[in-house]
């Protein structure tokens, strides 16, 4: 089941290194907002989008299997029908030990995989909004 109680998800947010699939260099979208947040206050936020060269100053991958560091949390910003092809891509890295879809964004079956596989899971939640809640 994901994660909905507090200590969980400050536990989660106590973590250092996210890979944003589907990080944005738009202004204004969620996509950009949120790692641009995240990145302000501290994380080290690695930009996934193949259509990008570099966001938030950094050198952007086209997917979470060209990401060469340690990843503490995959963060995603793709439609729901692409989650599970993510969660897939997530579960081939043994570091990636957290998946977090943003608001909206909700796959129950590849939320259960990721699980048995012994990942946490957050689903529909926004993590710029949980941060200053739970971090401040």
């Amino acid at each position: 089941m994901p994660v909905t109680d507090d200590a969980t998800l400050r536990e989660i947010l106590e973590r250092e290194t996210i890979a944003v699939v589907g990080c944005s260099g738009t202004p204004g979208k969620a996509a950009h907002d949120v790692p641009t947040y995240l990145h302000q206050h501290g994380y080290d936020v690695v930009p996934v989008n193949p259509y990008a060269d570099e966001l938030l100053g950094r050198e952007a991958v086209d997917e979470l299997a060209d990401v060469d560091e340690a990843i503490d949390v995959v963060c995603v910003f793709r439609p729901s029908e692409e989650v599970s092809g993510i969660v897939d891509a997530a579960l081939e890295r043994a570091d990636a030990d957290v998946i977090w879809t943003q608001l909206g964004i909700v796959d129950q079956d590849a939320a259960e995989r990721a699980e048995d596989a012994g990942r946490t899971v957050v689903q529909d939640r926004c993590m710029k909004v949980e941060h200053p809640r739970l971090m401040a």
